[in-house]
């Protein structure tokens, strides 16, 4: 109840939410203020605000509900027998063109372990974590600062330009910004991280998006490959989308003289939440850099030696064995 009203600097509203009377929650807060001797909401016509004493509870509230959501949760997981299960969060690019391989690996070396995945924006995806909806996040771009949130940076993506094999750059390895402007342009839609990454990179050269010939904006990645495949144009994406062997028969990639485009892929978790020992399996894969460039490439020979890399039974990982919350709700993308 002292949560609720801390975190809606409002009372009525806090009473309508907890299905309580205004009377009963202000009785609460001054029973409360007289057992710990202090005053924790200072009161005015138009709401309540916290105190310092009222800051200092309020974060000592905030961790002491945690742990009890989190042994719940443990308690919870071991009554059911449940099979592992690691809630993910992703973003377009990640959750279509990365996400896939690294999860047939682990379903070949942790066969006991699965996924609920969301696809999602990354601004869902990291409220959701932020609310323990998730426990892990992948997501394309710049991470947005919150205090609840530990940013790791797992990957650097390169933007390339990619043309149909029968266009007329198809003999070049590069092009010039200038030469690009001159070229029909499918894009993502504006909002996209892909979007974002490129407009950040034109604007730091110079270039504005408005001075490109935009001739289509899409927001499925499969749909522009179709459109530039049937050369009604090019487009500037992730070089992982364009990366598999039947990719590489229809299109040629190529990088930008002048400018470079590269993005960081990050992993996002709760600094309140203790992972548990499969979602530690998941994010040291995708800090080992070598490994998950063998997944990326489908070499598939190489991935047996790495297999003792991620063993269940490796100290590092062992350790975090029973620990865990598990998210109490979660809705389907």
């Amino acid at each position: 109840m002292f949560k609720e009203v801390a975190e809606t600097n409002n009372i009525t509203l806090s009473a309508k939410n907890l299905h309580m009377s205004q009377p009963n929650i202000s009785l609460q807060i001054q029973n409360l203020e007289y057992e710990y001797g202090a005053r924790f909401f200072d009161r005015t016509n138009k709401g309540v605000t916290l105190t310092k004493e009222g800051e200092l509870f309020y974060e000592r509230v905030r961790t002491i509900l945690d742990i009890l959501a989190n042994f719940r949760e443990e308690i919870r997981n071991l009554a059911k027998d449940q099979r592992r299960l690691i809630y993910l969060g992703a973003t377009l690019t990640i959750g279509e063109y990365i996400l896939p391989n690294i999860m047939a690996y682990l379903y070949k070396t942790h066969p006991d372990v699965d996924f609920k995945l969301k696809i999602t924006n990354t601004e869902t995806i990291i409220q959701n974590v932020a609310e323990k909806k998730m426990h892990i996040g992948l997501i394309e771009g710049i991470a947005p600062q919150h205090k609840d949130l530990k940013v790791e940076n797992f990957w650097d993506d390169e933007l390339v330009v990619v043309i149909p094999h029968f266009h007329p750059w198809a003999a070049r390895n590069s092009i010039t910004l200038a030469e690009l402007s001159n070229e029909r342009l499918v894009t993502r839609e504006e909002g996209s991280g892909t979007r974002k990454m490129m407009e950040m990179a034109l604007k730091e050269r110079g270039f504005d998006l408005n001075q490109l010939n935009v001739t289509m904006e899409l927001e499925s990645i499969r749909a522009i490959k179709q459109v530039v495949s049937a050369g009604l144009g090019i487009t500037v994406i992730s070089s992982l989308t364009v990366n598999n062997e039947s990719d590489r028969k229809l299109f040629k990639t190529l990088k930008i003289q002048d400018a470079l485009f590269y993005r960081p892929f990050s992993i996002i978790t709760n600094v309140q939440t203790i992972q548990t020992k499969d979602e530690h399996i998941l994010i040291r894969l995708l800090h080992d850099h070598k490994l998950l460039t063998d997944i990326l490439s489908e070499d598939h020979n190489q991935l047996e030696e790495h297999e003792s890399r991620l063993s269940l039974n490796h100290p590092a990982v062992s350790s975090f064995e029973g620990q865990g919350h598990r998210p109490e709700q979660w809705q389907e993308h």
